[in-house]
């Protein structure tokens, strides 16, 4: 259905229909341009990245990115108001199309910087982050957040906490539909462990119409898309979208515009290695790229060998974009 222009909760439920999640060590630019290659309307967020780095470090270093990333999202950890007033400035110059604060990640190193999931003991403190960033920008303040943390995990403190931080203009929620333990649980076994809660995600949308509803956490295909596209606004991609980067040749097509052409991919790869090839001229390692690229043949006969070779020649003095092609034909090789 056409979304009226007119109506900004709808065409902001419709710019979230289908997201890449913000991941550390893997969303970086390489990753985002090649799935920009399979899905022009999937929204894409950045790694996240704290206020001290963008503040103290070398902001450019940091934001820049692509054009053809549109719509990207930055995400940010932080816990103080002005702080993340600042990062919102920066996203702004930078033209991000929206900036989100982690309220979500679990982390020990996390915690002791008093920002990610522990801040959902704090509600009032991130209505008024959120209040600030939106003062300091025009571009949209989201917030990605779990269902609880630790003994804070009854729907109850959910929607309060949702309450709070919308009051103070927050109108996007993507949520991960697991609680947090801030202790006994690395990060990896709190994206494992903790009971996947979808319904705890559709309550709220039923509570709170009005705002956008992104449920994340265990959503591996398009079929599962859709099943929580029926009660929701939006899902957000986490893990499956690193081993299975191709799943986004379709979601175009599926969502967004159904003459959308799907690339094969081969087109894929084909419209990879210019960008490849301009990044190695730049000077960038050729592992850096070829790592996000490990997934593209995934399902398919041999895959296994164009992940082998990859990862065992990408280090080779002479290895360059060739390393692709080389790699695709000892998937056929009869070995």
């Amino acid at each position: 259905m056409p979304v009226d222009v007119c109506d900004k909760s709808s065409a902001t439920a419709a710019a979230h229909r289908v997201c890449v999640a913000p991941m550390m060590d893997y969303t970086d630019r390489h990753f985002r341009y090649f799935i920009r290659l399979m899905s022009r309307h999937t929204r894409l967020y950045t790694e996240m990245l704290t206020t001290g780095a963008l503040l103290h470090g070398d902001p450019r270093r940091h934001l820049e990115f692509d054009t053809a990333e549109h719509p990207l999202a930055l995400q940010v950890g932080g816990s103080d108001p002005q702080a993340l007033a600042c990062c919102a400035r920066l996203a702004a110059d930078f033209n991000y199309d929206e900036i989100n604060l982690n309220v979500g990640c679990p982390s020990e190193r996390v915690q002791s910087g008093r920002f990610g999931a522990c801040l959902m003991r704090e509600p009032q403190l991130v209505a008024e982050c959120v209040d600030a960033m939106s003062a300091a920008s025009t571009i949209p303040v989201t917030v990605k957040t779990r269902i609880g943390v630790d003994q804070h995990d009854s729907y109850e403190h959910l929607a309060a906490f949702v309450q709070t931080v919308a009051s103070a203009g927050c109108r996007v929620f993507i949520i991960h539909a697991r609680k947090a333990w801030l202790q006994g649980l690395s990060p990896k076994q709190n994206r494992e462990v903790p009971p996947l809660r979808y319904e705890v995600v559709q309550q709220l949308k039923l509570d709170f119409p009005q705002l956008t509803m992104v449920v994340n956490g265990g959503i591996q295909t398009l079929e599962a898309m859709q099943a929580q596209l029926l009660a929701l606004d939006g899902v957000m991609i986490g893990r499956e979208a690193v081993a299975n980067p191709y799943l986004f040749a379709d979601v175009d097509r599926s969502y967004f515009d159904a003459h959308t052409p799907v690339l094969t991919r081969e087109q894929v790869l084909d419209s990879w290695l210019p960008y490849v090839n301009e990044e190695l001229a730049r000077g960038m390692p050729l592992a850096s790229i070829t790592r996000h690229a490990l997934g593209l043949f995934h399902g398919c006969a041999n895959a296994r060998r164009w992940r082998r070779y990859l990862s065992e020649h990408t280090s080779h003095c002479k290895a360059d974009s060739g390393i692709f092609r080389i790699a695709q034909q000892s998937m056929r090789a009869n070995i």
